[in-house]
């Protein structure tokens, strides 16, 4: 999806009567096209690499073994088309000792030291989403060795393997707190510490409605702008840190927030530096008014989602491409290739292919 957004001509390779996790797949399957293969079939499997020999990236997020298997592995890609760059996405890694065991982004976090640290102090490990590892040590790393292995290749002439895993990424993602430990900045206990919820000023509180505010007065003047804004001037400034004051800071924090709504609170905030902003669900950040001038989200086939990020000042695409029904574009992307009627006639009756429109040739 990232990669197609920015205008990569993607093509997804779907698998016969296989749609996924019901619901799932309608958004983040947009901005791409699809062709339908049997890799059962060799004939199927001829057809992925002949795709292959005239692509930059392949990216597979099979079992390690299973892409090898199929004959779709490293070895004969790269022999096709030598200045490939074959991505690689799992959880475990290609190799390890659990490089062949089932996981989710709960267990790679937590293998990292990553979900460990995060939650209160007097309560159990909290699920950030599957965020951290799917996404963000998943994903986002993928797509940042792959577009490195294509600036690379297009010096040294040269394909080679990116192999992304999610608990590597995880793991990369919490560089900056294994640094804060080792210099003694972070205590080992996770709701604590500076970042994690264990400062008064860095954490979100109740209001009045039931709403909630999150507090991000991190830097001094922030913190001061803060006080002043709620009436706290009388608490020092020079005593932020001072983890002693943590306690009665945070009552006084609580008891205050919730005297107002959270609207009203955020008429205080205002136009000020106090780093408070509302925590809005999914529907209310659809409805912001700032999110909406930022233009933070499109509508695509009658789906609200998340617009393409980052922007570019020259080449930012228009708005994505809905997601297609599996095997949509095969007979295109065939012709694309070279293939004429007969011969996608032929893959489609022997298996080897499918798609809409296909059983007329």
């Amino acid at each position: 999806m990232l990669l197609g957004d920015l205008g990569a001509d993607v093509i997804r390779v779907d698998r016969p009567g296989k749609g996924g996790l019901a619901g799932l797949g309608r958004v983040t399957c947009r901005s791409r096209r699809s062709i339908g293969v049997n890799l059962k079939n060799p004939s199927g499997v001829e057809v992925v690499l002949d795709l292959i020999a005239g692509a930059d990236v392949m990216i597979e997020g099979m079992r390690p073994g299973v892409a090898e298997r199929l004959g779709i592995g490293p070895g004969p890609c790269l022999v096709r088309n030598p200045r490939l760059v074959y991505g690689r996405m799992t959880g475990w890694g290609q190799e390890g000792p659990h490089r062949d065991r089932a996981g989710h982004d709960i267990d790679y976090i937590a293998m990292s030291g990553v979900l460990g640290a995060i939650g209160t102090a007097d309560g159990k490990p909290v699920v950030p989403l599957n965020l951290i590892g799917d996404f963000g040590g998943g994903s986002l790393f993928l797509v940042l060795g792959v577009l490195a292995a294509v600036l690379e290749c297009r010096s040294s002439g040269n394909g080679q393997v990116v192999d992304a895993a999610m608990v590597d990424g995880a793991a990369s993602l919490m560089t900056m707190f294994y640094e804060l430990r080792a210099g003694g900045w972070w205590d080992g206990d996770r709701g604590l510490n500076l970042l994690d919820g264990g400062a008064p000023f860095y954490d979100t509180y109740e209001t009045a409605d039931g709403g909630w505010l999150a507090v991000g007065a991190l830097e001094p003047q922030f913190f001061a702008t803060l006080l002043r804004l709620i009436g706290l001037d009388a608490f020092p400034v020079d005593r932020q840190f001072d983890r002693r004051s943590w306690p009665d800071l945070r009552r006084q924090l609580t008891d205050l927030f919730q005297t107002r709504s959270r609207d009203d609170w955020m008429e205080v905030f205002a136009d000020s530096d106090a780093c408070v902003w509302p925590v809005l669900s999914m529907d209310e950040a659809q409805r912001d008014p700032s999110n909406r001038a930022r233009g933070l989200f499109v509508e695509v086939d009658g789906s609200a989602q998340p617009a393409p990020a980052p922007r570019f000042s020259r080449t930012s695409p228009e708005k994505p491409s809905p997601t297609p029904g599996p095997g949509v574009h095969t007979a295109a992307v065939l012709r694309q290739l070279g293939y004429g009627d007969d011969r996608i006639q032929r893959l489609h009756e022997t298996g080897a292919v499918f798609g809409p429109g296909l059983e007329s040739g």
